[in-house]
């Protein structure tokens, strides 16, 4: 039974993680979605929603790094399961960016408004472009153990878990992090950019720089040279080498 639930508790966490990243592409790209970045009326100051979504982005960005750092997993699994950690952190992220979705406040102050159709065009293409590498890349280094789902089936079949370890296939070969590379084009690829959604790509991108540090730090700790030779050839985030 105990087998079971851990099972049903990763398969929830990742419907709702994956919901909610559908979510985000219409969040982000103002489509379909009831709350966007741009929708809703401006009832307060612009200082009061800056306040507002900083303090929002920035509950995401402690829960995002704080759990993902080793010393905090070996903390959290004397506590939980080390099989639902992962599912865990996943659900956590998610409900960070649903109460984000949910509280952000719309600064429409416009930037810049792409009228050309050509330039409409190109934007949106890099816009989805972003959100597709975004995807791509997790399947290419396992979407189903970054997002929790291998631990709980393995822990369901009474499997070991073991680490996948290292590799670089694909967009990796080109970028250390390609999952980011396609957050940020995603993030600045936009015919019309508000003062809001400005705010929102400026504070991810800046955060994902950081945070990347903090990572790739883990990285080298757990892969040693494997890793700092990689990070020699490679680029981190757009391919300069």
């Amino acid at each position: 039974m105990a087998k079971l639930i851990t099972l049903i508790y990763g398969m929830i966490s990742y419907i709702i993680f994956f919901v909610t990243f559908l979510y985000s592409i219409g969040f982000v790209g103002n489509l379909i979605v009831p709350k966007s970045i741009d929708s809703g009326l401006e009832e307060t100051t612009i200082l009061y929603a800056i306040i507002i979504n900083l303090i929002l982005l920035s509950i995401f960005a402690l829960q995002h790094s704080i759990m993902a750092r080793p010393a905090f997993k070996r903390w959290w699994t004397r506590f939980i399961p080390a099989a639902i950690e992962r599912s865990t952190y996943v659900l956590l992220s998610s409900l960070a960016l649903i109460l984000l979705f949910w509280l952000w406040q719309p600064i429409s102050t416009v930037i810049w408004s792409v009228e050309s159709s050509v330039g409409k065009i190109i934007l949106n293409i890099l816009f989805w472009a972003g959100w597709l590498i975004v995807l791509l890349s997790t399947f290419m280094i396992n979407h189903f153990d970054l997002f929790g789902l291998r631990q709980v089936y393995l822990k369901f079949k009474e499997r070991e878990y073991v680490n996948l370890g290292f590799k670089t296939p694909w967009l990796y070969r080109y970028v250390r992090h390609p999952i980011m590379t396609g957050f940020i084009i995603a993030f600045w690829a936009t015919p019309h950019m508000t003062t809001g959604h400005l705010l929102f790509s400026v504070v991810t991108t800046l955060y994902i720089l950081v945070a990347l540090q903090f990572e790739e730090h883990d990285l080298i700790q757990y892969f040693g040279d494997e890793y700092r030779n990689y990070k020699k050839k490679v680029s981190m985030i757009f391919p300069m080498k």
